[in-house]
Order: C-alpha cells, then sequence, then structure tokens
C-alpha cells in the first residue's frame, strides 16, 4: 500500500465538496480522509495499492460537487496507512 496526501485548491469549501468526495470515495471502497484546510484549501488523504487507483481517487477528486471548482491537486506520498473506510475531518 501506498498513501497519498492531495491538496485541494480552487472553490471547494462551502460548496459541499467534502460530502460528495467522501460519498463518491466511500462507494469506490477507498480508504483514507478529507478535511477543509485554514485558507480555503482542502486536504484529502488515501491509501491505494496501485496508479490506477490513485488515478481513480483524483478523479473523484477534479469531479467534487455540482457547486466546486478544483483549479489544482498538488499530490505527494506519506507515510500514514488507512484502513477502515473513508471518513470526513472537521
Amino acid at each position: 500500500m501506498i498513501s497519498y496526501q492531495c491538496i485541494i485548491s480552487g472553490r471547494v469549501q462551502g460548496v459541499y465538496y467534502r460530502a460528495s468526495v467522501h460519498e463518491m470515495a466511500s462507494e469506490a471502497g477507498f480508504n483514507g480522509y478529507v478535511m477543509n484546510l485554514p485558507g480555503g484549501n482542502v486536504e484529502a488523504c488515501v491509501s491505494v495499492d496501485d496508479k490506477n487507483k490513485l488515478n481513480e481517487f483524483i478523479s473523484i477528486l477534479k469531479a467534487g460537487s455540482p457547486y466546486s471548482h478544483v483549479d489544482k491537486i498538488e499530490t505527494r506520498t506519506i507515510s500514514n496507512q488507512f484502513e477502515n473506510g473513508f471518513f470526513i475531518y472537521r
């Protein structure tokens, strides 16, 4: 398993972005979390088996909610491992 941190910038707070990502990621069986950051960005972290699953997760982040608009997603590997579902952290 490889874990990734994604920082999403754009219109992603106050537009049901976290709830939409949570719903889609949970349905797709991902393990990790999504949370708002100070300054208007969102952090999403996930553990995946391969690059194809990471690309699927990034597609979910790009889709967001009908009210959101993603300008940029920065991704880096992290040492944390996530299991037991996908959560919204506040």
